[in-house]
């Protein structure tokens, strides 16, 4: 059931994204994982959380991981950009290094081999809590969504799984081994709201709410266009926005963003180091910048400005 509430502050992407590389990149995620042998993921992670917590937050977007054809350029990329530093856990064709901020794990970056006269691009996948991957994957299916990869288990990390939803937005899910991240603003550095743009709002809200329990809310959109928030434990969790109607053959796919202080400074660095402005920084409805960016290799992510006095707690 949809209702209306009010949040404090919201994130529109209809009309933002460069929608041809956003499918692609999704596209990209999609084959690399269904290519991917399970020994790939045999080796030893970082908890999610650290240390560990009996927090559990169903729906929450806890983790994000870029897959990319040249994992040393992405690391001095982000690097740059973010301040982010890297632990690397294995090396060679596998390679695979985690990112940390202030010594709080923020990402994880995963060498995915570029095929000949294959387009060099890359993507970040989203990760959303769950408590029991196994049960997640039953009540997935039974709502329409297709399974890319097995639920599969990571020494530290926890279960994980990733599914494409009814309409082809390819997402994971974890059952951390270590609780959930707590409910916090994210700092400067770190991932601070998602969004998924699809074909059919309604339709995708409908789905998401059966399988992770969320409130689904309508807020303002523009051009008619739908603009809805999911939301669980009265904490805004992402939004799902309708896709341009001059893009019939666009694919879904989710969004992340990084929370920065200055959306055109960064975007400014963002180009010297490499980067791509695919969407040039615009003030969004609550005064703050926002922008939507690729990294050297194509992986296309926001920059959004959050205001210290703004919280993600929803009032009715």
């Amino acid at each position: 059931m949809k209702m209306t509430k009010s949040f404090t502050r919201s994130m529109n992407g209809s009309g933002l994204t460069p929608l041809r590389v956003l499918a692609m990149s999704m596209v990209v995620v999609a084959a690399a994982l269904l290519a991917r042998p399970a020994a790939a993921m045999e080796f030893q992670l970082s908890p999610l959380v650290a240390p560990a917590s009996q927090e559990r937050h169903v729906g929450k977007i806890v983790f994000v991981e870029l897959m990319t054809p040249d994992l040393t350029a992405a690391k001095g990329f982000y690097s740059g950009l973010l301040g982010w530093t890297f632990r690397d856990i294995k090396d060679g064709p596998d390679a695979y290094s985690e990112a940390f901020l202030d010594g709080q794990l923020v990402a994880g970056i995963s060498h995915k081999a570029i095929a000949k006269g294959e387009r060099r691009q890359s993507a970040w996948l989203t990760f959303l809590a769950v408590r029991d991957v196994d049960a997640t994957k039953k009540l997935a299916l039974a709502q329409g969504a297709k399974v890319l990869r097995e639920p599969y288990t990571r020494t530290n990390r926890g279960q994980e799984a990733v599914f494409a939803d009814p309409q082809g937005a390819v997402f994971a899910v974890i059952a951390s081994a270590s609780g959930d991240p707590a409910d916090e603003l994210a700092d400067p550095g770190e991932w601070i709201w998602s969004s998924l743009s699809t074909t059919d709002p309604d339709a995708d809200a409908g789905f998401y709410q059966e399988v992770f329990n969320y409130e689904v809310f309508d807020l303002p959109a523009e051009n008619g266009s739908e603009h809805l928030l999911l939301s669980s434990e009265e904490y805004a969790r992402a939004s799902i926005n309708t896709l341009p109607a001059n893009r019939p053959n666009a694919r879904p796919y989710w969004l992340n963003y990084v929370h920065v202080d200055d959306v055109k400074a960064a975007s400014k660095k963002l180009v010297t180091l490499g980067g791509r402005v695919l969407v040039e920084p615009r003030e969004d409805r609550h005064g703050g910048m926002v922008a939507v960016v690729a990294d050297p290799l194509g992986a296309p992510f926001g920059l959004l400005e959050w205001p210290d006095e703004q919280t993600k707690e929803v009032s009715k």
